[in-house]
């Protein structure tokens, strides 16, 4: 019996021993996969704000982003951002590429040629539209163009009671357009349907809004190069083209001698234009002259 009893104590050890062994590689697998859901939630959260892409039962949300960032290259940075637009379905409503010239020197190569040296940085600003349920894999693709993110935000407006009150706002609208058919046809009638029709597609503008609002959201993007880049353009040495040809005397002297004989032509017109002045002051000169000799005293000689 004791044997027994031993023999049976060492299998129940052993037994145990196995379903410890077991119960540590289960718990120590669970770790493991527990960690790497971790891990995988880590690298999406740092990838793109849940916000981007959060549904809540009974909830209707606007959401709208701005992105603010540097990149390497802002034309190409551009074109993959378009791209990536296009394939999920949206669009471009605004981009606005530009080129800042931060300096601009001119360096004379040789005679005839010379180098224009510009120092710009190039920035776009873009306005996109795409898919609601899009937004959080366009997020994630412009976020691989970055060097460094300056800024991100991104907004999640509830409307769902702007909706709801929209909707009673309809059938009140609605009502009102039934008790106005019940009156009598007169003036005040006619102005009160008009009103109310004028009210009735003012609601059905800020009803198609919201819905747009609700398919699409709007995302408001920014992106620049950390530094200047330099463009070196072959352009013709304008200074020594201005030199060959600022003074040349024989042509100079030429127009110089024609200009002098159209003056002295101006002159001889000029006069002749005033003659009657002229002739009027000759005559006043003659009786001036005249009188003078008239009065003039005559002196005798004493012998």
């Amino acid at each position: 019996m004791k044997t027994t009893y031993i023999k049976l104590s060492l299998c129940a050890l052993t037994l145990l021993g196995i379903y410890s062994c077991k119960k540590g590689e289960a718990t120590a697998t669970e770790y493991e996969t527990s960690a790497a859901a971790d891990s995988a939630a880590i690298m999406t959260s740092d990838s793109i704000s849940s916000v981007a892409t959060m549904k809540v039962e009974d909830k209707q949300f606007i959401k709208t982003a701005d992105v603010n960032m540097e990149v390497k290259d802002v034309y190409e940075a551009t074109i993959s951002i378009e791209k990536s637009v296009q394939d999920l379905g949206g669009f471009v409503t605004h981009s606005n590429l530009q080129s800042n010239v931060v300096s601009e020197n001119t360096y004379n190569t040789s005679g005839e040629d010379a180098m224009l040296v510009k120092k710009y940085q190039t920035e776009n600003t873009m306005q996109v539209r795409v898919p609601t349920i899009k937004l959080g894999e366009l997020l994630t693709s412009i976020n691989d163009k970055k060097l460094f993110l300056n800024s991100r935000s991104i907004n999640a407006e509830d409307v769902t009671s702007n909706i709801k009150y929209a909707e009673l706002e309809g059938k009140r609208i609605k009502k009102t357009g039934e008790n106005i058919s019940l009156l009598k046809t007169n003036k005040d009638k006619v102005n009160m349907s008009d009103a109310n029709m004028s009210e009735e597609n003012l609601q059905q503008l800020a009803n198609l809004d919201v819905t747009d609002n609700l398919k699409y959201s709007t995302i408001n993007i920014y992106i620049k190069e950390p530094k200047t880049r330099i463009a070196e353009i072959a352009i013709t040495n304008t200074k020594n083209i201005d030199n060959k040809y600022k003074f040349n005397f024989i042509y100079d002297a030429k127009n110089a001698f024609v200009e002098g004989f159209y003056l002295i032509q101006k002159i001889i017109l000029g006069l002749i234009t005033i003659w009657p002045v002229l002739l009027i002051a000759i005559m006043i000169i003659y009786f001036i002259r005249r009188r003078k000799s008239f009065h003039k005293p005559t002196h005798h000689i004493s012998e």
